[in-house]
């Protein structure tokens, strides 16, 4: 294979919703840039993309394929990225080590919910952006309500380069109001034939020819003033105002294609390797520092490894960006993360599972090596004189939660979640079981209570005294300092000598008022008596959870001159604020997260219902382009299995993303069963 220098090399991620086509139109582009001989399909299951066991067992992509083109002597890396939510981390991975973005767009269904959750994932990225219109051969396919639907959600960014001569079954013919020709295929697809525009399509071809003009004109002062003098640029004029364009993200170029049929896929590619920016004309990334690293194939090697794979019968696959330098096979580097050597023998290029060697690769391009000794995913190899680049962001995250006693793994969804337990099970042998995480309750008092108590241990020897009298009430940012409480028929006047607020790395405040008078108890002991206080709040009476937001006077108590010493007020205090939480009308607090669903309109009424079932309340609605959003706040406990409700639901076509809000009341039958629970709990252990 050819070696590609820098600026001969485009990376862009293949990105779109679950159905969109994008494994069909990677075989196609595989087949039309040369690295394959025939094309593979998704039914039979020798597609390049979905070749692991588990894309294999499930149907489904799980993980981003690299694979590579070679189109006018450029070499364009492309990542498949999954489709569905669950996966998107796959997708955020691509896009750091890619420089554009191809949307794919179901020409059936136009802007669907996949298409404005990867939308807004480039965008995040800031990456450039251009949209691919797939489907174009289905009866259903409506080429001008697509393209309406993209300019109305995205805005006049959005421009045609192609519009079709006859969309539905039997579409073979585009205008390219790029190149200003008509291409048609044969029936099975393949290298198209150019001519001049049929004369019924010239006026829609000078109406879109013009609307891109004055989009590529906009990105240059040289480009918009001949435009303006003479109300037309060249093709290569044209050209560089799309790239210019696309590089600060003011246009977003639509071109078409029947994957299913080998239809559009070479125009494509030409297309993309003249308007999408190669590696030297976007920011340069920056490394840990701060600073920013040219792709400069003459500077010292630095490689940043991105993904890595276990595959049968070869073991683990590191694969890696060249981030600046020229890397050889048989390189020494050293890995800036973990301080140790690695010799890199052989480097590949990659499509799919297919590697091929090659002997040298430039800055900008992607590559593989196999069994390193001591690599990991976001880990740096360097040559003398680089700093490491920052690792990547995953999204499977593992926790060990102290207060949940569970490790906790977290994911995009259940199907991801599945996944990664399918992986580990069948790649690494090891049997685990999932179980539904505890929910992170909090306790609370809604009104003041009093108590005191007496600990007290003789048993020969040095003795144990220690009395805590003290109140405690609900706490509210904002409320007056403590003075005056009555229970019974008896009042009790605190004078304020000390006060603590606590914030509680939980959530909540705690503020404790030292309000001794006489000496009763010495001040030395007030710092154990706090302790014994936040013993309870980090284990509240009524379901062992946390306890925030607790207002506590000290106001009296006894010592001992001999006896007395810390553990004993803090086993007092611990013991005087369990009996006062008790009585003070403890309640159990859940959280509430403010969650926001995407979804079509027809699935509304099921997602509402459902929503009631849950527990949500319903907070916000609006739409556009058949698409509906829908804001509601739903306790996390009726979270659980979301996900596949909603898949379910809304035949996957749906995603939702949630973010906690605050702590609220628990309904009275919902208490009772959590205290009931409890019980249960401890006896269980006793």
């Amino acid at each position: 294979m050819k070696v590609y220098k820098t600026n001969e090399i485009k990376n862009i991620s293949l990105v779109g919703g679950k159905g969109a086509g994008k494994t069909t139109l990677t075989e196609s582009i595989l087949l039309e840039g040369g690295a394959i001989s025939r094309r593979g399909s998704v039914d039979g299951g020798n597609t390049v993309s979905d070749n692991t066991p588990v894309e294999k067992e499930y149907g489904y992509s799980v993980s981003s394929t690299v694979f590579y083109a070679e189109k006018n002597g450029k070499k364009l890396n492309f990542f498949d990225c999954p489709g569905s939510d669950d996966f998107v981390g796959n997708a955020v991975t691509a896009l750091s080590v890619t420089d554009a973005a191809a949307l794919v767009v179901d020409g059936r269904n136009g802007v669907e919910v996949g298409t404005q959750n990867n939308f807004r994932t480039v965008e995040r990225i800031g990456k450039p952006l251009m949209f691919v219109i797939n489907r174009l051969e289905d009866e259903k396919c409506d080429f001008d309500n697509v393209y309406n639907q993209l300019r109305e959600t995205y805005g006049n960014k959005v421009v045609a380069l192609q519009f079709p001569v006859n969309a539905g079954p039997g579409f073979n013919s585009v205008v390219d109001v790029l190149a200003m020709k008509q291409y048609t295929w044969p029936k099975d697809g393949g290298k198209a034939t150019a001519s001049d525009i049929d004369g019924a399509h010239a006026d829609k071809a000078e109406e879109f020819r013009m609307a891109l003009l004055e989009m590529a004109a906009e990105n240059d002062e040289e480009l918009m003033m001949k435009f303006l003098d003479e109300m037309t640029l060249t093709e290569e004029e044209t050209i560089k105002g799309i790239r210019l364009g696309m590089v600060d993200r003011s246009i977003f170029p639509v071109v078409l294609v029947s994957a299913e049929n080998n239809i559009g896929t070479d125009r494509m590619l030409d297309i993309m390797s003249i308007i999408v920016p190669d590696v030297t004309e976007m920011p340069a990334p920056k490394n840990t520092n701060g600073d920013e690293v040219p792709y400069d194939e003459n500077a010292a090697v630095s490689i940043f490894f991105f993904k890595t794979s276990v595959e049968s019968h070869i073991g683990e696959v590191s694969y890696f960006k060249v981030m600046s330098g020229t890397l050889k096979a048989g390189a020494d580097l050293t890995n800036m993360n973990r301080g140790s050597k690695e010799r890199l023998a052989q480097i590949n290029v990659v499509c799919g599972q297919n590697k091929t060697p090659i002997d040298e690769l430039h800055a900008g391009d992607i590559g593989a090596a196999v069994k390193l000794k001591d690599v990991r995913c976001g880990n740096t190899l360097n040559e003398k004189g680089c700093n490491r680049m920052h690792e990547e962001d995953p999204t499977l995250l593992i926790e060990q939660s102290k207060e949940l006693r569970q490790t906790i793994v977290s994911g995009q969804g259940e199907f991801h979640l599945r996944t990664l337990k399918w992986n580990i099970e069948n790649n690494d042998k090891i049997q685990i079981e999932y179980q539904e995480p505890r929910i992170p309750y909090r306790e609370t008092i809604t009104k003041a209570a009093r108590a005191d108590y007496r600990h007290k241990k003789q048993s020969g020897g040095s003795g144990q005294f220690g009395e805590v009298h003290l109140i405690v009430e609900p706490y509210r940012e904002g409320m007056p300092e403590p003075d005056t409480y009555k229970f019974g028929n008896q009042e009790y006047k605190m004078n304020i000598k000390d006060k603590q607020e606590i914030p509680l790395e939980w959530g909540g405040m705690l503020v404790v008022y030292n309000c001794i008078v006489g000496g009763a108890i010495d001040a030395r002991f007030i710092p154990a008596i706090v302790k014994g206080i936040m013993d309870r709040m980090e284990q509240g009476p009524l379901t062992g959870s946390y306890a925030r937001d607790v207002r506590v006077c000290i106001y009296d108590g006894k010592m001992h001159p001999v006896d007395s010493n810390e553990i004993s007020f803090r086993l007092a205090a611990r013991n005087a604020f369990s009996t006062a939480f008790r009585d003070a009308n403890p309640k159990v607090l859940e959280p509430v997260y403010d969650v926001e669903i995407l979804l079509p309109a027809d699935c509304m009424g099921g997602v509402q219902s459902d929503l009631q079932g849950r527990r949500g309340i319903m907070m916000d609605m609006s739409s556009a382009n058949g698409l509906e959003r829908v804001k509601a706040r739903i306790p996390l406990k009726e979270m659980s299995s979301y996900s596949t409700s909603l898949s379910s639901i809304s035949g996957g076509r749906a995603s939702f993303s949630m973010k906690f809000s605050s702590y609220e009341l628990v309904p009275a039958d919902v208490q009772a069963q959590l205290l009931k629970e409890y019980e249960e709990s401890k006896q269980d252990e006793d």
